[in-house]
């Protein structure tokens, strides 16, 4: 499918920087001709390239309103100053952010896609986007943040990186998905209980008595 096909070439940061709520939709848009092939700031030139030759269009400059292309990079969170409001935990389109309500929280750097989509929602300003390292730059500091070398060992190729942020994107929408519909039904069932209950009769059988006295 066309669509797949598309998706398969974009580089599954899930940035919103095309317009678009993530990747996918932003496929689908090319797909259906409601989209440019040059609206991918992490794809580039050569993520334009890619869609024009799949496409049969001709290339096209980069689209700068959404955005200049960037070296990869991650978040990083200052720790220190970390509130743990959760708000950075909420976005996070492949769920790379640990933590708990008032607890510090902390960054996978492996499955950050450096999205950037955390920085806005922090109240604090303690979260950081920090540009990958290569390995014969790391001195020792910030030795937590992955190496640029090591994310390309462990992945291998730069598609398997786009298939795992993929894989784990799509799994957060589902996981948001059960959760809404948990939700939903917890809100039903408490409504039967109160039904069962005649707890609105009997609310307004005591509303009546109090008119009548």
């Amino acid at each position: 499918m066309l669509i797949e096909k598309i998706d398969s070439i974009l580089p599954q940061t899930q940035c919103g920087k095309c317009g678009f709520s993530g990747c996918k939709p932003y496929a689908q848009a090319i797909a259906e001709g409601l989209a440019d092939i040059n609206q991918c700031p992490p794809g580039n030139e050569e993520g334009i390239q890619e869609l024009a030759n799949l496409l049969g269009v001709k290339p096209k400059p980069l689209n700068t309103t959404h955005g200049l292309p960037k070296p990869r990079s991650v978040a990083l969170i200052i720790e220190e100053n970390c509130i743990g409001c959760t708000f950075c935990i909420q976005v996070c389109p492949v769920d790379a952010i640990v933590g708990a309500a008032k607890r510090i929280h902390t960054v996978i750097s492996t499955e950050c896609t450096g999205c950037e989509l955390c920085v806005a929602p922090c109240p604090v300003d303690c979260i950081a986007i920090l540009p990958l390292k290569k390995k014969s730059d790391d001195k020792g500091k910030n030795s937590y943040i992955i190496s640029e070398d090591t994310l390309e060992y462990k992945n291998k190729l730069k598609k398997e990186i786009a298939n795992h942020s993929r894989m784990r994107y799509e799994r957060r929408l589902k996981r948001l998905e059960r959760e809404k519909k948990e939700k939903a039904e917890k809100f039903v069932t408490q409504i039967k209980r109160i039904k069962s209950s005649n707890y609105i009769s009997k609310i307004k059988s005591i509303s009546e008595h109090k008119i009548t006295q």
